[in-house]
């Protein structure tokens, strides 16, 4: 495949190009005409994208010179269009002729190749007259590449771990104080926090909200947005507090009723996180304010002072959000540029000085400036970054101080991770984005080509990484540089959004609909309302052109063959879908990402669809996949729900797959098809969901599905293998379903790099599970541990993160040791109690250890030796223990032995649902200190307790 990219600056020019050159025409004497035009067009495209990849990087632009640049960007794409559209017409011939053959032949004939020369002749026109402009620009210079990136692993700590963010102690206690201080008061309270853009008012609500949530019998932390729906907004309360008895038909009205008598006599404590108007508030004050007399609380953030007084009014609190003090801003600043151990080089000492007086104490400038320094160390560099960030930011307003901060970041990308970035503007404020299909979505739009031995899905997550490290995304549940999705700040997505539209990169329905946009041709089309009006969407030569399709509105009335060149259609969140809205979907032959909702059929001519690489329909109430998708020759990325079952033989039909989730095994016939896997050589990624009841026919039958799965590892290309169970009743795992792996058989070496058996117990760790040469990550769940499995996880040389579950306890005095690159170490113990030990010198790189008991009566850890965990001191330890109520004294004496180790003051915090009638004598979760002279404090739920401290 081509190495071609596509760019905001140069739109589809260099694919363009070698489809241009790849044209077999000059072998035959009749096309003689279109080659020739080809070719001058191939030449003159050729010389002005060098122009136009030195133009991208100039933020101002003359009038003239502006205009010539889109004018040659948008007719790349028309003429990549034409081209495409061409040879999907010719490739659907159904014969054994290749495509090119088919194409020539095609050309031959007088009427085909009228309708080639005159559409030839047209963009070749177009090109001429574009080119006698381009004479007045004749600048050439080549355009920067980008290597492969890892997450930075020192920048999730900033958006994850407590112990990371710098100056939000003195507020969060002060918001904590005012709380405490009305605690008296019966009736709901709200306290407002107030600031503008970038000051951290969402992350110091997390912050405390994560503090006090334990204390209120159900809690919501929800999202408001500029755009707000408000059945979305409610919903979301709802689903926070716990109400899940409302029908989804339910309007606006019906909500507030409901949630208001659900919400009379609960203490709850809630989060309304960028309220933007009085509106808003007054709607949601409907629910939240009312005769609930138990002691609720509420926080808002808004950067509005007039919508902070309008929440707060009646007794409550307006918080003002300050800037970073310059002392935590050089903390921040230091921490993200040169890591944990905050210190300056000190030639840098001086021009970090002026660049951290410049952002003015706004932490989000301060990460995405820090971010462009990491690493850099020449003082040259900084001065450069002081200089673009330019000293007009000193009278700037703090929202014009970020824009200008965020431009200089994005001018300072390579021009292919422009165009990623600015993708990122067709998901709505507040979405959590799933990094796996992101990357998708970037491959369908050809942003992203194999190469160098490297697939495009690698190359897609290096830009993903770089993206995170450059701050201009935020990672959503990182673990050790892991990041599964991610977020797009306010700020970030407003600048984007802009950006995307003078660009004609990514456009609103609404701007179309009102006339706002300044092109005659739509690229990329979001269609999202917040009402529940529908849209009327009519077949439109500006729509023609659009290459995704977004839809988040509610039942819109568009037919999709006002769309013929879509490559991207993204219906996975439309839950009103039904099968007549995909109508005549086999007529979009340039598609290649396809995501659908709620319909309980694929369209029957689906298999037409010969480009499509990627089919979600994860969302759907599909219940068999029809034999159609086996002719989906690319298809390399299916994404379905357990219950869609597959027919004998389909799946080794399948060969371009590369990722499945999540094949469902619903009996012990459903097994026999993970057989097929080993014929899928591309097979990298797949995830398998057992349906344990239904599965259990007999030992021997499920003997031989233990033998089906052991077929999976001696794939020899699978890296990522995921094998799950249905149920989480542990008990009936326990009982009815425990895998042994002896009988897995993995190819060597073994390019298994992860690795998860979960809601599954396996008798014990296997031996060839040190085999496993490149196996980075590992999540099993074990009946018991003994030594020789410890001795086995210990010596996989690459392990890096390790969750390890067990039902039954240790097998014995267990000392642990080796792990030498352990980085994460989660063990759970269920219903059980441990002989376990950490020797000194065990899992010298450890990072993050986390302990969780589920115990009855905790006998088993009453007087038990020191777990030897003074072996971890410096490292980030967390602990959880619950139990039985009976309990609490043994785990208190338990809890003794750790009064003198040096962890520091590790938090305590107390569970979670309260009982009125045994909590009005402690209504809040009591606060502790390990290793401190304040001891821990229990707050008693129903029957059990739970502490958790680290």
């Amino acid at each position: 495949m081509e190495a071609a990219l596509v760019t905001v600056s140069t739109g589809v020019m260099k694919p363009l190009l070698s489809k241009l050159f790849k044209l077999p025409l000059d072998e035959h004497r009749k096309l003689q005409g279109v080659r020739r035009d080809a070719k001058f067009i191939g030449d003159e495209l050729r010389s002005m994208k060098a122009a136009l990849e030195v133009l991208a990087d100039e933020e101002q632009l003359e009038p003239a010179m502006r205009i010539w640049r889109d004018d040659v960007r948008e007719l790349s794409y028309d003429m990549e269009d034409c081209i495409d559209v061409f040879v999907a017409h010719v490739d659907h011939e159904p014969d054994g002729r290749t495509m090119l053959k088919k194409f020539v032949d095609m050309l031959k004939k007088p009427k085909h190749r009228h309708q080639a020369a005159s559409e030839i002749g047209k963009l070749k026109a177009r090109v001429a007259e574009a080119s006698e402009r381009h004479k007045r620009y004749n600048i050439i210079r080549p355009t920067p590449c980008i290597s492969s990136c890892a997450i930075d692993p020192r920048l999730p700590a900033l958006y994850a771990e407590v112990d990371e963010l710098v100056g939000i102690d003195g507020p969060k206690d002060d918001i904590i104080d005012w709380f405490q201080w009305e605690a008296t008061s019966t009736q709901p309270q709200v306290l407002s926090i107030v600031g503008s853009g970038g000051l951290g008012k969402t992350t110091l609500a997390k912050q405390v909200y994560h503090a006090l949530e334990s204390q209120f019998s159900c809690a919501a932390f929800v999202s408001v947005s500029r755009n707000p729906d408000m059945r979305k907004i409610l919903r979301d309360i709802a689903q926070g507090v716990g109400f899940t008895d409302s029908p989804p038909d339910d309007d606006v009205q019906q909500l507030i009723s409901k949630l208001r008598q659900h919400l009379k006599n609960e203490r709850y404590f809630v989060v309304i996180d960028d309220v933007w108007s009085a509106d808003v508030w007054e709607t949601i004050r409907l629910v939240l304010l009312n005769n609930n007399n138990h002691g609720s609380r509420i926080i808002t953030t808004t950067r509005n002072t007039e919508v902070a007084s309008c929440c707060s009014s009646g007794g409550g609190h307006v918080y003002k959000m300050e800037p970073l003090t310059f002392d935590d801003s050089k903390r921040l600043f230091f921490r993200r540029t040169f890591g944990p151990e905050d210190l300056c080089h000190p030639h840098l000492e001086k021009v970090s000085n002026d660049i951290l007086r410049k952002c003015s104490g706004l932490p989000l400038a301060i990460i995405t400036v820090s971010s462009l320094l990491a690493d850099q160390h020449a003082e040259d560099e900084w001065k450069r970054v002081l200089a673009a960030i330019g000293s007009a930011l000193a009278k700037d307003s703090g929202a014009d101080k970020m824009t200008k901060i965020l431009s200089f970041s994005y001018f300072d990308l390579p021009h292919h991770l422009r165009a990623c970035l600015l993708y990122l503007s067709i998901f709505p404020e507040d979405s959590t984005i799933w990094k796996q299909h992101l990357i998708h979505m970037w491959v369908a739009e050809g942003f992203i080509h194999e190469k160098q031995g490297r697939s495009r899905y690698e190359i897609g997550e290096s830009y993903f990484n770089e993206l995170i490290n450059r701050s201009l995304i935020q990672p959503v549940g990182a673990t050790l540089g892991q990041v599964e999705s991610c977020q797009v700040h306010d700020i970030v997505l407003d600048f984007i959004t802009c950006i995307a539209a003078e660009v004609n990169f990514v456009t609103k329905f609404s701007d179309v609909e009102h006339g706002h946009n300044s092109y005659d041709r739509v690229r990329r089309l979001i269609i999202g309302n917040t009402s529940n009006e529908k849209v009327a969407i009519s077949t439109s030569p500006i729509l023609s052109h659009v290459r995704s399709l977004i839809i988040y509105a509610h039942d819109p009335q568009v037919s999709l063959l006002a769309f013929p060149v879509l490559r991207v259609l993204d219906l996975g969140k439309c839950w009103w879908l039904e099968e007549h809205h995909v109508a005549n979907i086999e007529k979009l032959l340039l598609l290649k990402y396809l995501s659908l909702a709620n319909v309980t059929l694929l369209p029957p001519k689906i298999g037409e669809l010969q480009y499509l690489e990627t089919l979600d329909i994860t969302n759907t109430r599909i219940l068999e996949m029809p034999l159609a998708v086996t002719s989906l020759q690319w298809l390399a990325s299916l994404n379905v729900h357990y219950h869609i079952r597959f027919t004998d033989g389909m799946i080794g039909k399948m060969q371009s797959l590369e990722e499945l989730e999540t094949f469902g095994v619903h009996s012990y016939e459903q097994g026999k098809p993970l057989e097929e896997f080993s014929q899928l050589t591309k097979m990298w990624r797949l995830k398998v969901q057992l349906g344990m009841f239904e599965l259990w026919e007999g030992p021997g039958q499920i003997e031989d599905l233990h033998g089906y799965l052991g077929t999976l590892v001696s794939s020899c290309n699978l890296r990522h293998l995921n094998i799950s169970k249905l149920s989480s009743n542990f008990l009936a795992v326990k009982t009815y379903f425990p895998l042994s792996l002896d009988s897995w058989c993995p190819t060597t070496p073994c390019s298994l790099q992860e690795l998860h058996i979960t809601y599954c117990f396996i008798d014990k760790v296997p031996n060839w599970m040190s085999l496993l040469c490149n196996l980075r990550e590992l999540e099993i769940y074990v009946a018991s541990v003994r030594p020789e499995d410890v001795r086995i996880l210990g010596s996989i040389p690459t392990l890096l993160i390790l969750k390890l579950k067990t039902f039954n306890g240790t097998d014995g005095r267990i000392l642990i040791h080796g792990f030498s690159n352990l980085k994460y170490f989660h063990l759970e113990l269920l219903y059980c109690g441990t002989s376990l030990e950490f020797e000194e010198g065990s899992m010298p790189r450890l990072e993050h250890l986390e302990l969780e008991f589920r115990v009855h009566q905790m006998d088993c850890l009453n007087g038990s030796p020191n777990f030897g965990l003074e072996c971890c001191f410096g490292k980030f330890i967390g602990m959880i223990i619950e139990a039985d109520i009976e309990a609490l004294p043994n785990c208190s004496s338990f809890l003794l032995q750790y009064g003198n180790v040096p962890f520091g003051n590790v938090a305590c915090e107390h569970y979670t649902k309260i009982v009125e009638t045994d909590c009005e004598k402690e209504d809040e979760a009591g606060r502790g200190k390990v290793g401190s002279a304040g001891a821990p404090h229990w707050h008693v739920g129903e029957n059990y307790f739970r502490m958790s401290f680290g």
